[in-house]
């Protein structure tokens, strides 16, 4: 018999309807059973895409024993972190502060009201290696929950004690410049200067990190800085964390070679992804970091994309029970599919000298580090043009053969903020890369978001009067639109709107960033401009929940100071630096003391602190070079705290009225032409190509000399 998880629309709930667990999801029953009968609820958070989530489903939950001993002694709660991330972010630090690490997935065991005094991460059925395993500690719980109950109580007094000092911000003075040197100095001091990346493995990808890295080399031509985002992002791109053969990018690194990973492949990883990649391409030219830049849009439109315009937010690591196996091969399985004539001849020689293709095969079990005969196909070098298109020539035969394969699950469950955060990344990678079918991927995204999460009410104002308004949701399935919106859902659609402003400069964008930021700040923020995660928290133990790292994703706070400060520099609106100031002051030692973990908000502080440069392209009444043709010049270019506005008859009057300092470059002229201003200043303006080329060649020339 299902229990009630098959009512729910999350995959990941969907994935435990028909374990022998009586599992509820977060509901009102659920709490209102747990005091009726005066037992502690066993939570247990994952994602549908989790291999580890996969293995404790199997061993655990799908163990009758276990099964009915909870169901006997606890009140079981399935949570999937992706649609109810405030109650993920909620509960990690309790276990980060007892264990010492987080992950999925997570187990909690709390009161009926909600108060935690036990956390894990993954735990095995049965002790193995010196370890309780589930059975025992489910043991042991109950006894202490029956017969010792002040050892539960103190438990979760440790607990909110130690939690309110993990959580309390104390307000200081806005952090200066330093803040940003140690967080370069940390990630020049954690280098893997052989593979790339920072730190010991696991490694994760974490490109935001590399794009705040970028930032500073542009700053400050510390060739340092770029080689080691250069190293990183190769290392990656060569090895077994990309799939070679269907392209995009898995979760994380087990090696530090970025050899073995974990097979999930995450919406949010593909655009953060994209991004660093075209922003290195448009400092280095690389043609491997454009090539995969493509590569990555090439895997989200074949695999990610779903018919109604949205993306699904990751595919599974695990097929057939297995993890890896739809990704990886046997020397065997490929010797069969080369006699067969299913592989061009000498495929598997050639696989062998270039991607690392053994007989006893590359790819090492996690756990006990032995061969599991399968091959993860990596690169120790780029191909020379002659193997590269021997390469295409196997890669489409493999990807015949591999699409006969059962596939991982998608989880076809589509997130407002992950989405938003494809929309801006396809809208700066359209910009850089001058692809227009990237950038209106972009647009498409938005529009779907819009009219998919965006539900118009009417707003109840304080004199009685109502008007239009806006409510957000979070989550969309199965035609079910629902959850309403976190914090990190309309931070990333406001990020969305500021870069869809850069990719194609209609003023439309930046009205709707503005309008945007003021809802975020009137639903989210505090009396001191910082955003809590919900909207109303409903689990009142710790106070609000408020996010200020980043993770795999920018937390909304981060990700908020950066919308705030771009906006002030499009539009000049003093107000949203106000708000800056305000952050920064709430988050005074945790922004100048820990950046490295905050590199979205580090990317506002450059914002704040490097030299801004404003382009106004003005077109003119008798033609000349067009605008568009000046402000490719410009994109060519990397200038990270640049603006460009463009002024032609469709768009000046709208502009005008949102920017009022651009009425003085309404002057008809019979050209177009281009102002460059710098330290409050424009210089004369320019009226032709190879005076803007020679111009930005004097901007380049100017910083390296840094």
């Amino acid at each position: 018999m299902p229990n009630r998880l098959h009512r729910e629309k999350s995959p990941y709930l969907q994935q435990h309807s028909k374990n022998p667990v009586e599992w509820y999801a977060w509901e009102k029953d659920a709490f209102k059973k747990a005091t009726n009968e005066h037992k502690p609820i066993f939570l247990s958070i994952g994602y549908a895409t989790c291999h580890w989530c996969h293995v404790m489903e199997h061993e655990s939950f799908e163990d009758q024993e276990i099964a009915a001993y909870l169901n006997e002694h606890f009140v079981s709660i399935k949570v999937d972190r992706e649609e109810r991330p405030d109650i993920d972010q909620l509960y990690m630090p309790v276990c980060q502060m007892l264990t010492g690490h987080g992950g999925w997935p997570l187990t909690i065991i709390m009161t009926p009201e909600k108060e935690p005094f036990y956390a894990a991460t993954y735990l095995p059925s049965d002790a193995q290696m010196g370890r309780l395993g589930l059975r025992q500690i489910l043991r042991g719980i109950h006894g202490m929950w029956t017969n010792e109950q002040v050892k539960v109580r103190k438990a979760i007094q440790q607990i909110a004690e130690g939690y309110m000092q993990y959580k309390s911000y104390n307000v200081g003075s806005f952090p200066d410049e330093n803040a940003l040197h140690k967080a370069r100095t940390y990630f020049s001091l954690n280098v893997d200067p052989n593979h790339g990346g920072f730190g010991k493995a696991p490694k994760f990808p974490s490109p935001h990190q590399l794009i705040f890295l970028c930032r500073e080399w542009y700053q400050h031509r510390d060739p340092s800085m770029l080689e080691s985002v250069v190293l990183t992002l190769k290392k990656m791109r060569l090895g077994g964390l990309w799939d070679h053969v269907g392209y995009g990018f898995h979760r994380y690194s087990t090696d530090e070679e970025w050899i073995l990973p974990h097979f999930e492949k995450m919406l949010y990883d593909q655009a953060l992804m994209l991004m660093a990649y075209a922003e290195a391409w448009q400092i280095t030219k690389e043609p491997l970091f454009k090539e995969t830049c493509f590569e990555i849009f090439d895997y989200l439109k074949r695999d990610m994309l779903l018919h109604n315009g949205g993306y699904s937010s990751a595919e599974d690591a695990d097929s057939e029970g297995e993890e890896g196996k739809f990704y990886t091969w046997s020397y065997n399985e490929l010797k069969t599919l080369e006699k067969q004539g299913k592989l061009p001849e000498h495929s598997l020689s050639f696989l062998e000298r270039n991607f690392g293709v053994i007989k006893e095969g590359n790819m090492l079990d996690e756990a006990t580090k032995k061969r599991t005969g399968q091959n993860i196909l990596h690169l120790k070098k780029e191909l020379d043009n002659v193997d590269l298109e021997q390469w295409k020539c196997i890669r489409s035969r493999l990807i015949e053969c591999r699409i006969k394969r059962v596939r991982p699950l998608c989880d076809d469950k589509i997130l407002c903020d992950w989405n938003a955060l494809l929309a801006a990344s396809l809208a700066i990678s359209g910009r850089i890369l001058g692809s227009k079918e990237m950038g209106n991927q972009a647009l498409q995204t938005i529009n779907f978001l819009e009219k998919t999460f965006g539900s118009n009410i009417e707003s109840q104002n304080i004199d009685g009067t109502s008007e239009p308004s806006v409510r957000w949701f979070h989550r969309h399935r199965g035609g079910e639109t629902a959850i309403d919106a976190f914090a990190e859902d309309l931070c990333f659609l406001t990020w969305a709107y500021i870069e869809c402003y850069s990719y194609n400069t209609d003023p439309n964008w930046i009205q709707k960033a503005q309008d945007l930021a003021d809802l975020t700040l009137a639903l989210f923020g505090d009396d001191q401009g910082v955003l809590m995660q919900s909207q109303t928290c409903e689990i009142k133990l710790f106070g609000t929940s408020i996010t200020i790292y980043d993770g795999a994703i920018p937390s909304a706070n981060s990700a908020m100071a950066y919308c705030l400060i771009r906006l002030y520099n499009i539009t000049g609106e003093t107000k949203w630096i106000e708000c800056v100031d305000k952050m920064g002051k709430r988050f005074s030692e945790e922004w100048s003391q820990y950046g490295s973990s905050i590199t979205v908000a580090m990317m506002a502080l450059q914002q704040y602190y490097y030299k801004p440069i404003h382009w106004i392209l003005v077109q003119g009444e008798h033609g000349g070079p067009k605008i568009d043709a000046f402000k490719n010049e410009i994109e060519q270019q990397y200038l990270p705290m640049s603006t460009v506005h463009i002024l032609n008859d469709h768009n000046k009057e709208t502009l005008v009225k949102l920017i009022p300092s651009l009425t003085n470059y309404l002057v008809k002229e019979a050209h177009s032409r281009v102002f460059f201003c710098q330290n409050y200043q424009c210089e004369t303006p320019i009226e032709s190509i190879n005076k803007l080329r020679e111009l930005l060649s004097n901007i380049t020339r100017a910083y390296s000399k840094h």
